[in-house]
């Protein structure tokens, strides 16, 4: 590779040029030969350039005794002017001038310092010589890729640890979080996106292809479950965020249609098996502040499966019936049978949830309720029901826009209460015991996921692809018949 010289004498075009071929030195270029050929010291020739002569050099020997360094000249014996006069010539210019014989190959002459006072003097000006294979290689790779080896790579690493192909470990719930928090734009911003190909762009901006559009591909999961004894700040949940999910909302309906049909071939087959006495089923738990889409996901999500084979229930304040019971009296009546799929608007959590910001009950009878919460689930889980706690997750701006239409709209007037506003006002005490709920009762048998809300066609996607997981965990099967197909077929004919 041509090695130039850094300094470069006051007037000159280029520095003048050396490069290492093999085991010989040679000339990088006639043209900056011949530009270095130029310089003079007091109107005198250079050291290195050596005696002039009455007659006028010629151009050739201009250039060759240019070429000579000052240090250079001590160490080899000059090149003939006849060698350099062909490099300067068109055809030659492409092609490096071979060495001289007196050359040592070992030795590379030093980059010659320029004379004090010297003076550019071209007769004339030197035509620019051709870059050299290397160099146009080199250019067209920068055009190609004008980040090469330098940010290619971070964007690559980014756009993987923002939700681009995944990863062959799942990240964790906290730097999931921490990553949609931060490249998270608001409420009515993109949320996390992935760059290059979910989404995020979650191919969808997300490289996902067919696998991800009917959910299959990256596990959600893993990304937005709570781990088991860890704390949790909710702040640091993004309620705008999308990790792992569609680019757009056109994108993120379209794709949870499209989960619908395997959804319900699920749905049936875990139906079928319970015939033959297959004991599991699913308990989807849906827990939120107001506004955050309770309601809206048991519509649009649960509208996917066959309304034959789910059982909902909607929680309001206790009954003076279920007053007289235990806490979770009221909920152990309305768990799914074998084969359905159960839904929870709101649960046994509001036992300590509202139960501790209104000061309910004792704080000593309130923390035993945590510990009765996950026996209860665990003895379920053991029972054959799959858990899938869901907070959603929604921002205080966007609440206070929700509460605003139902207000706007006369339509949903029915669904504003004015307790609300009040409710709203002790958000930040709502927040601490939901962080309290979601740390001590996150469990293996039961874990909690967190789902944010404030876009509710992610909300939609993420539930609906939540289900589909575990449903294909539970992996339920068509019974096998008990009868003999050929004789019945047969007897079915003959009637």
């Amino acid at each position: 590779m041509a090695k130039k010289d850094s300094r470069k004498p006051t007037g000159s075009a280029e520095p003048t040029e050396t490069a290492k071929s093999g085991k010989d030195t040679k000339p990088a270029g006639a043209a900056k030969s011949a530009k270095g050929a130029e310089s003079t010291e007091g109107g005198k020739p250079a050291k290195g350039a050596g005696a002039a002569k009455a007659s006028k050099p010629s151009k050739g020997e201009k250039a060759a005794k240019a070429g000579k360094s000052a240090d250079a000249a001590k160490a080899e014996k000059p090149a003939k002017a006849g060698k350099s006069a062909k490099a300067d010539k068109p055809e030659n210019r492409e092609k490096p001038a071979k060495a001289s014989k007196s050359e040592k190959p070992a030795k590379v002459p030093k980059a010659r310092k320029a004379p004090k006072g010297a003076t550019a003097a071209p007769d004339k000006p030197a035509e620019p010589a051709a870059p050299a294979k290397g160099e146009k290689a080199a250019k067209a790779e920068k055009q190609t890729d004008p980040d090469a080896g330098t940010t290619a790579g971070t964007t690559a690493a980014t756009a993987t640890a923002i939700g681009g192909k995944p990863k062959s470990k799942p990240l964790s719930l906290r730097e999931l979080l921490r990553i949609s928090a931060e490249n998270s734009k608001g409420p009515k911003g993109g949320g996390a996106r992935k760059a290059g190909g979910h989404g995020q762009g979650h191919g969808h901006g997300h490289g996902h292809g067919l696998g991800y559009e009917y959910g299959y591909d990256t596990p959600l999961s893993p990304l937005l479950r709570v781990p088991s004894g860890e704390r949790v700040d909710l702040g640091a949940f993004h309620p705008g965020a999308t990790p792992a999910g569609p680019t757009d909302k056109a994108a993120g309906v379209a794709a949870t249609a499209r989960m619908a049909e395997r959804l319900g071939s699920l749905q049936e087959r875990l139906y079928a098996a319970s015939t033959a006495g297959d004991r599991r089923r699913v308990l989807l738990v849906l827990q939120g502040m107001d506004t955050s889409g309770k309601g809206g996901t048991v519509k649009h999500v649960i509208g996917l499966f066959n309304p034959s084979g789910c059982r909902i229930k909607a929680f309001k304040a206790p009954t003076s019936e279920e007053q007289n019971h235990p806490f979770l009296w009221r909920i152990m009546k309305a768990l799914p049978q074998p084969g359905e799929i159960g839904i929870f608007d709101r649960s046994h959590y509001e036992d300590v949830l509202i139960a501790r910001v209104r000061d309910l009950v004792p704080r000593s009878q309130l923390g035993r309720r945590y510990a009765q919460i996950n026996r209860f689930e665990k003895s379920l889980a053991d029972d054959g029901v799959t858990v899938v706690k869901v907070f959603l997750h929604i921002g205080y701006e966007e609440q206070r826009k929700r509460l605003l239409e139902r207000l706007d709209n006369p339509d949903k007037h029915w669904k504003f209460n004015a307790g609300d506003i009040e409710e709203r006002s002790l958000w930040p005490a709502y927040q601490q015991a939901y962080e309290l709920a979601l740390e001590r009762c996150s469990t293996d048998s039961a874990p909690w996921y967190v789902v944010p809300s404030d876009r509710k066609w992610y909300r939609n996607w993420a539930i609906s692809k939540l289900l589909l997981e575990h449903l294909e965990g539970i992996a339920p099967q068509y019974p096998k018949g008990d009868f003999d197909v050929e004789e019945c077929r047969t007897r079915l004919l003959a009637t």
